[in-house]
């Protein structure tokens, strides 16, 4: 089930919002029984409907898993500075194709974590 605060970021995006800030814009609330917009401060656009927000569930979810995707992914990414370190010495063994080992280790996670 996609988060209320993703489907809210979709519905102000399909109204010409494309930031929202949860500090002050719009304010979260859950006191056990889910979670509800408690305040909501974007001025020029009409606090979203319980429909609204639900016709949202399947694009939210779809935006969700693929933000997962990319944030498995990021986690398992060698440092920056150690894929340089790679890039250089594939530079110097004049693999900069699919053979070198940076390719190796960017084909690798993404394999493991398709989109």
């Amino acid at each position: 089930m996609a988060q209320l605060s993703k489907k809210i970021e979709l519905y102000a995006k399909a109204n010409g919002v494309n930031t929202v800030v949860f500090e002050t814009d719009v304010k979260i609330r859950d006191v056990g029984s889910g979670p509800y917009i408690f305040e909501w401060n974007i001025d020029g656009l009409a606090k979203p409907t319980t429909d609204q927000l639900a016709s949202y569930e399947s694009t939210g979810n779809t935006a969700e898993t693929a933000q997962n995707v990319l944030n498995k992914r990021a986690s398992e990414y060698k440092e920056l500075k150690e894929q340089l370190d790679l890039l250089y010495h594939d530079m110097t063994a004049g693999k900069l194709d699919n053979t070198g080992e940076w390719h190796k280790h960017i084909k690798k996670v993404k394999d493991d974590n398709p989109k």
